[in-house]
């Protein structure tokens, strides 16, 4: 298996370089990688949906490739759904990665097996659906890769279940936080990029989105990815994992936690005290982030030092945005090949 990744990163990607030739431990410094070809599709579809019990929830998931090949998890954010990954999943396929694509909590066709756990949108309580999917599936090891939401439970993944990875890829970073770090002022500039989270604290703001959910999805979609030139069949075709039923008790409960507004599960505690020590994160990682990324991120110098393994950034220029598995699937590609298998 590792010589078909090898051959295929060879003849359609490229040899890996920068990470590569990095020991553990060592930090490469930021370059920058154009995508060659933009994302044009807006038709392509993952076809059958499968679905499995796993901890609380059914999930719905699409799967790609051989099924004894190394596994690769790829993880979608709000507002968007796995779609993002349409591009992505037959590359890493056709290199010998079986690919599993997850909807999260509260999009697709993922619910709750009883209507009375707590639809609570903390982000460890995602991090814990994928560890409980992959045990289900009897998935040892997997390489996670995400953006937005999915960046943020990958990276929990990888700090708090480390022996349950291959390696990380992230887009935007380290982006384990907690409730306290959350309380922390921004600067009014930085505040103003989460005008969303503070809309949504408010009832009127519950009651917006929940009556405009597909118009916000798709306002969010056009700031955070400015120049993604997106049409309306890709975006619909991913809006409609928006319609499930508990999409914005999810999405009102994790920014109200964020802001301290909202209460996490008692069971989740042990790792939140984990987590809010900001835990560094010692798999193999690839940082990624586009350089017209439109939604708030941190500056790649601010947390690099938070890897402690073999790492590596890479900036993706072109005007790719915020969606950048979507944006650019190649590059995204090959950074879930490169992190693996440098």
């Amino acid at each position: 298996m590792n010589r078909i990744i090898d051959q295929h990163r060879r003849q359609f990607l490229g040899i890996a370089t920068g990470a590569a030739a990095a020991g553990i431990g060592v930090i490469a410094f930021a370059r920058a990688e154009t995508e060659p070809q933009r994302s044009q599709a807006s038709n392509a579809s993952f076809g059958a949906i499968k679905q499995i019990d796993a901890g609380v929830l059914n999930v719905g998931y699409a799967e790609a490739g051989p099924s004894n090949g190394p596994v690769a998890i790829l993880l979608h954010g709000w507002p968007y759904d796995i779609h993002a990954f349409v591009e992505v999943a037959p590359i890493l396929a056709q290199a010998g990665y079986r690919v599993i694509i997850p909807y999260l909590r509260g999009y697709g066709t993922t619910h709750f097996l009883s209507s009375e756990t707590p639809r609570n949108g903390e982000p460890v309580a995602m991090a814990a659906d994928i560890i409980a999917l992959m045990d289900k599936l009897e998935i040892k090891k997997a390489v996670v890769a995400g953006f937005d939401w999915g960046a943020r439970t990958a990276d929990i993944i990888a700090a708090l279940w480390p022996e349950r990875c291959r390696a990380l890829v992230s887009v935007s970073g380290y982006l384990i936080s907690s409730q306290a770090a959350g309380n922390m002022p921004l600067p009014p500039s930085a505040e103003l990029q989460w005008w969303y989270q503070f809309y949504f604290a408010t009832e009127r703001g519950r009651a917006g989105y929940e009556k405009y959910t597909h118009d916000f999805a798709k306002l969010i979609w056009k700031l955070a990815s400015p120049q993604w030139k997106f049409d309306d069949a890709t975006f619909n075709r991913s809006a409609a994992s928006l319609d499930n039923r508990d999409h914005v008790a999810i999405t009102i409960h994790n920014y109200r936690w964020r802001l301290g507004l909202a209460q996490g599960e008692a069971k989740y505690e042990h790792l939140e005290k984990k987590l809010a020590a900001a835990p560094q994160i010692e798999v193999p990682t690839i940082t990624m982030e586009g350089d017209a990324n439109g939604a708030p991120h941190p500056e790649p110098s601010a947390y690099a030092k938070k890897f402690s393994g073999r790492y590596e950034f890479r900036l993706i220029t072109g005007g790719v945005g915020h969606n950048l598995p979507q944006e650019a699937p190649q590059a995204f590609a090959k950074a879930v090949i490169d992190a693996d298998g440098a």
